[in-house]
């Protein structure tokens, strides 16, 4: 299936995991992809594979907190391809400190990268985004958008919940203007972020709060990403959806 024929998106934070996943799966629906990431070497590997497997895609270095860097990048984007149709906010950090714990500098880090970084590619693709006329924009959210976790974390959560308000703030605004806004929370997703905790007790935690009984993949998140992309989702803006095994459910 081929959904995204004639289209660009831009992918942030595309070098690994779920960026990663998103760009392979969008560059084979059809789309062209723009990988950006801090990650230089891994990357221009994620764009030269998809460039091997007959696709069209290009590495940009994007630090997603410098505002004029995503001038620059959404400029090259449209100057290689002609313009950006899908933008995939996905980059961002989290920590696992308590309130007491965390800095107000960690705090500041965190806000920047996974919710600033957010408005400033929303604000900076804007022109881009509605000179498509058929324009999708993912923010990857979190199921810790909306729960409160385990009680740590409290950046990460603040950083998510945010994304997920913005989403809904921005759909809105665009809502006759060609532009659909929506969020995806994802679960507890086996990604290289979790590589630290495999084999141990809180692995298994992650499990057991899953009512379907295992981690989710980065390839589920990114079929979530094609098809909010997609024409299939051409009535769907400023949701919220949970790529979660249950989690929110319960």
């Amino acid at each position: 299936m081929r959904r995204l024929e004639n289209r660009t998106a831009l992918v942030t934070g595309a070098a690994s995991g779920i960026g990663k996943a998103t760009a392979f799966r969008l560059a084979e629906e059809g789309a062209a992809v723009a990988v950006t990431d801090i990650q230089d070497e891994a990357g221009e590997a994620v764009a030269a594979k998809i460039r091997d497997d007959g696709g069209r895609a290009v590495y940009l270095r994007l630090d997603v907190v410098d505002e004029a860097a995503w001038a620059e990048v959404v400029g090259k984007v449209v100057d290689e391809f002609g313009g950006i149709d899908i933008l995939v906010n996905n980059a961002g950090i989290g920590d696992l400190a308590s309130i007491e714990e965390t800095s107000l500098a960690d705090y500041d880090r965190t806000i920047a990268v996974t919710q600033t970084s957010v408005f400033l590619g929303t604000k900076t693709a804007a022109a881009a985004l509605k000179a498509s006329g058929n324009a999708s924009v993912v923010n990857i959210s979190s199921i810790f958008g909306t729960s409160g976790g385990f009680g740590t974390s409290p950046a990460y959560h603040a950083a998510k919940g945010a994304v997920r308000t913005l989403t809904k703030n921005t759909a809105l605004h665009w809502a006759t203007e060609g532009i659909r806004v929506n969020s995806i929370h994802p679960g507890f997703i086996d990604t290289p972020i979790l590589d630290q905790v495999k084999g141990t007790e809180f692995e298994q935690v992650m499990v057991g709060m899953t009512p379907m009984g295992r981690l989710g993949k980065p390839e589920e998140i990114a079929a979530a990403v094609a098809w909010l992309a997609s024409d299939d989702a051409s009535f769907v803006t400023g949701t919220e959806v949970y790529v979660d095994g249950g989690f929110i459910a319960r």
